[in-house]
């Protein structure tokens, strides 16, 4: 059964950055595709990015666009979501899901993490 664990969370300054990392074990990465998800406060959980099972194939919801990047180190079995110049509206607790037939953010994810805290604040 895989299992997920994110961390790097943390409070940021706006316009700051955060890496979450997004690490695996009782499987590897390398066969499944992977989703980042957040949920905001009082809001509805909602995808930010997804990264393909097999060729690398990203998608970034609009608020994540030119500001965040989604990767899978398969030497690490770890996936991560580097995401820059951070706004206070990014504060949500963000959680990485994996699947091994998901073909984009609708899924269908199968592994989900127990998600961290970013807050992006002054």
């Amino acid at each position: 059964q895989l299992q997920l664990v994110e961390s790097g969370g943390a409070l940021v300054q706006p316009g700051g950055s955060l890496r979450l990392s997004c690490e695996a074990s009782g499987g590897t990465l390398v066969n499944y595709a992977i989703g980042w998800f957040r949920r905001a406060p009082g809001k509805e959980k909602e995808g930010v990015s997804y990264i393909s099972r097999s060729d690398g194939k990203t998608y970034y919801a609009d608020s994540a666009k030119g500001r965040f990047t989604i990767s899978k180190d398969p030497a690490t079995n770890t996936a991560y979501l580097q995401m820059n110049s951070l706004k206070p509206e990014d504060t949500a607790v963000y959680y990485c899901a994996a699947g091994p037939r998901a073909t984009s953010l609708a899924g269908p994810w199968e592994y989900w993490g127990q998600g961290t805290q970013g807050t992006v604040s002054s």
